[in-house]
């Protein structure tokens, strides 16, 4: 389904099988993400800082909430002043993101827990079956499971048989 609101989307938009555009907007994942499930992570090595309410996980983290998993070198976790829990993520190194069958890769990646969105920077590449897209900037809305990419976007769509 995601890669059937891509084609549309793009397609509409498209009249060859690349393009150079300031923004598009794609189906990203295979259902909406629950930001209220609880956070998993795993990782090589562990520094909490009680003064900052911060911790950094190092070494092959794998960070998991629900249906999506996000994994990269190093993260840092911002933990929420007031109340018990996570405020935001930053993985840094290298950043990829599984949700069903869509990947996103980046340089780096903030998640705001409350916001409910995860903002990938620095050579962003979606992967959607045969489809790729790529930008600066994407910015994935886990509420409705959207992504709006921006920034040298460039679209390459797979054509789908040989009629």
């Amino acid at each position: 389904m995601g890669l059937r609101l891509l084609l549309i989307a793009l397609f509409s938009a498209l009249i060859s099988t690349q393009v150079m555009a300031q923004g598009a907007s794609v189906a990203f994942g295979t259902i909406s993400q629950d930001t209220s499930l609880p956070v998993e992570v795993t990782s090589d090595e562990l520094s909490v800082d009680q003064d900052t309410g911060t911790a950094i996980f190092t070494g092959n983290v794998v960070i998991g909430q629900g249906e999506m998993r996000l994994s990269a070198p190093r993260v840092l976790v911002v933990y929420r002043a007031e109340i018990e829990g996570i405020a935001k993520l930053e993985a840094t190194g290298g950043v990829t993101i599984v949700s069903g069958d869509d990947a996103a890769e980046a340089d780096r990646a903030n998640y705001s827990i409350d916001a409910g969105t995860i903002v990938m920077n620095g050579n962003v590449l979606l992967s959607q079956g045969t489809s790729a897209v790529s930008a600066d900037t994407m910015t994935i809305r886990l509420e409705d499971g959207t992504a709006r990419m921006s920034g040298n976007v460039r679209t390459r769509l797979q054509g789908g048989g040989n009629n």
